[in-house]
């Protein structure tokens, strides 16, 4: 095997490549990348056993061929060598090396046979849709915030992916809780969802997806299996094992009668609410809002380290209410606003708050209170 390729385009595909390659493993081959070079094209291929990715890069191949070397440092190399070089790696076959060559610089990595680097089974997918990236990149965005990191229950460790009936009609819809915060995001259901299958998209996956999903321009094709899920690019196919479970009855959560209603600016609210936050103890991170007739006061009081409060000019009309939050969770989700103001729901200061988007319902939030 013989190509050369361009530094930039070899460092960004190596780049997605060895980022999916698991740090520590127990099978020597899983630390590497498959490199096959076919065509007029390379494909870089890496997996952890649960997610795959394949991306293919131009290239003028000399000869054909494939082999397998360690991701991770052949990233390293490549980010090292100069802006606009024009790399060249071979593999003679039989001597365990691949040489990589760059103007004077000269590697030499071992390498792994390719027979022995594991291929993910292919699936029949059930549902095919596109999808134009920003719509997606909205989706799981606004939601993997909410996604649990507790071991335990693992089926809340990813997003829920599924067709659902929103206000308007059936909408393709992406859910994320962990206990104490939810996240529910719709978009129009694209042609070819109908029939989707449930998924609950695992974290890790959810995180190398967004590497795909920069181009405001691109198309892509999503593939739903009951225990797969695919994304295709122009350049780039992530496969995916999806999470096993049974993801909970969100819509139990998520209060529908919560009267009590306070917009305010997002963006102030968010900056308030981390200053007040600084004084208050690692551990609870408690906000307590105040509000009244116009008026919101975030106070924080840690008898540890000090006090601190700020009042903010919002809209409120309602009886006055106490309610306490944990400070991270709350800006969490006021930094998910894109509008300018965002609106809070209240119902009292036990119960589950609902936030949303000035009065855009495609995308709604829920909060649980603390005791402060």
């Amino acid at each position: 095997m013989k190509f050369s390729i361009e530094r930039g385009v070899l460092l960004k595909a190596v780049a997605q490549a060895q980022s999916v390659v698991e740090r520590r493993n127990t099978i020597p081959i899983l630390a590497n990348v498959l490199i096959e070079a076919a065509g007029g094209e390379v494909r870089f291929r890496a997996t952890d056993l649960d997610i795959e990715v394949v991306d293919r890069a131009a290239a003028t191949v000399e000869a054909e061929g494939a082999t397998t070397v360690a991701a991770v440092l052949l990233n390293e190399i490549v980010r090292k060598l100069p802006d606009g070089a024009l790399v060249t790696l071979t593999d003679q076959g039989g001597n365990g090396r691949l040489s990589i060559e760059a103007g004077r610089s000269n590697f030499q990595l071992a390498t792994l046979p390719k027979e022995d680097f594991p291929v993910m089974a292919s699936s029949e997918y059930e549902a095919s849709f596109t999808a134009l990236a920003p719509v997606l990149r909205r989706l799981f965005d606004k939601a993997k915030f909410a996604i649990s990191t507790e071991e335990t229950r693992y089926y809340l460790n990813g997003v829920y992916m599924h067709v659902a009936e929103g206000d308007g009609g059936r909408v393709l819809r992406c859910v994320a809780t962990d206990g104490h915060r939810l996240a529910r995001i719709d978009a129009e259901l694209p042609e070819g969802a109908e029939k989707m299958a449930g998924v609950i998209v695992p974290r890790k996956t959810v995180n190398e997806l967004r590497k795909l999903l920069d181009d405001d321009e691109a198309l892509i094709e999503v593939s739903v299996s009951e225990t797969k899920v695919r994304f295709v690019t122009p350049s780039i196919t992530l496969t995916s094992k999806v999470i096993d479970g049974t993801f909970p009855d969100y819509s139990r959560v998520i209060p529908q009668n919560n009267a009590k209603r306070l917009e305010v600016d997002a963006s102030e609210f968010a900056k308030a609410v981390d200053r007040v936050a600084t004084v208050s103890s690692e551990r609870s991170r408690a906000v307590k809002l105040s509000l009244e007739e116009d008026r919101l006061v975030l106070s924080v009081n840690a008898p540890d380290s000090g006090a601190a409060e700020e009042e903010l000019a919002v809209a409120y009309g309602d009886e006055r209410l106490e309610i306490g939050f944990n400070a991270k969770y709350l800006q969490e989700i006021a930094n998910q606003v894109d509008r300018e103001n965002a609106v809070f729901l209240f119902n009292s200061s036990g119960d589950p708050t609902l936030m949303r988007e000035g009065d855009d319902t495609s995308a709604v939030y829920v909060v649980m209170p603390m005791r402060v």
